[in-house]
């Protein structure tokens, strides 16, 4: 689902001075990550204007109403430009908003807001945290672990030993991101990340035990709050007569939010020492991203075996006749 946050958060997290208190910026939802610099519209140019997204007004902009000799024209197009009900106003490099802004403001309930940042940083950092809050976002049952700098998301049915394999991995020095539900946000085409709900954040469940709080009992080193999925491991139960993939040479996916990512489906039998099993295929995994595939060196040996046994085979008979 698409995510949606309040102008509260926006100002809280960018530290922003609100300048008209008496609006309640609680009630103001923000939809859009993208931003809009109000320049064109200062113009009296309002086709195409994107009024939902949050406005910003830099030097550029400012300096150009400064130097308007025609304050009534002025103040009908600041008067046309708050009009609109954009999410707020905010002036970069600590520039104070004008009467006029403040009148307009008043009369159509429009947050004005300043920050001390230059404007193309704020921009880029503005972009950067909506992309992320307003990312689609879904709710998994799994376990999202952080193994060798790999998010690793193992998925299986309930019961199928999900949560062990994430304490051997603590145990072995890895990070726990999330046990149970995995809250994943696709904040662009190639990248997911996952975090934990604040509920169960740093909480491991182990039947028979009970709760196990990973940061008390591990220490803080071990934990993480979010973190990007590179890999899905899938846990099922054995089936003697299913066909695995021994080799790997062709790489499996699975679709999360539009995006693929590796998959690997794991048989689970009486033996097998999943945290190992786990552990390998991220580095595994690692290395392909690197540019080496043990599957296809193998594949190479053999094929250049066999052509050299060919050849000497070939080599023999030359020699006979």
């Amino acid at each position: 689902m698409n995510q949606e946050l309040t102008l509260t958060r926006l100002i809280e997290h960018l530290d922003l001075e609100n300048h008209t208190p008496e609006i309640n910026t609680d009630e103001i939802i923000i939809t859009k990550a993208d931003i809009n610099r109000t320049a064109l519209q200062l113009t009296g140019f309002f086709e195409y204007f994107e009024a939902e997204r949050v406005q910003i007004i830099g030097y550029v902009e400012y300096t150009y109403l400064e130097r308007q000799r025609d304050e009534k024209k002025m103040q009908e197009i600041i008067d046309k430009l708050m009009s609109y009900k954009m999410p707020c106003l905010i002036f970069c490099r600590d520039l104070k908003p004008l009467d006029e802004f403040y009148e307009a403001a008043e009369k159509y309930g429009v947050p004005l807001l300043t920050t001390k940042r230059a404007t193309s940083d704020f921009t880029a950092e503005i972009v950067r945290w909506l992309n992320v809050e307003l990312a689609p976002s879904i709710s998994i049952h799994g376990v999202l672990v952080d193994v060798y700098g790999e998010g690793v998301l193992i998925m299986g049915e309930s019961g199928i030993g999900k949560s062990e394999a994430a304490l051997e991995l603590l145990k072995r020095g890895h990070r726990l991101v999330s046990d149970d539900v995995v809250e994943i946000k696709r904040v662009s085409d190639v990248t997911l990340v996952g975090s934990s709900p604040d509920i169960t954040r740093h909480f491991i469940e182990l039947r028979g035990i009970g709760i196990i709080d990973v940061r008390m009992l591990f220490g803080v080193e071990h934990v993480k709050e979010t973190q990007s999925i590179d890999l899905v491991i899938k846990l099922e139960d054995w089936d003697k007569d299913a066909e695995y993939d021994r080799l790997g040479l062709e790489e499996q996916f699975t679709e999360i939010l539009g995006n693929r990512i590796v998959c690997h489906n794991i048989p689970i039998r009486p033996g097998r020492n999943l945290a190992i099993i786990v552990e390998s295929a991220a580095v595994n995994h690692r290395q392909k991203k690197m540019g080496y595939n043990a599957a296809q060196e193998l594949y190479n040996r053999v094929t250049g075996n066999i052509r050299k046994k060919e050849e000497e085979f070939k080599k023999e008979n030359e020699k006979s006749e």
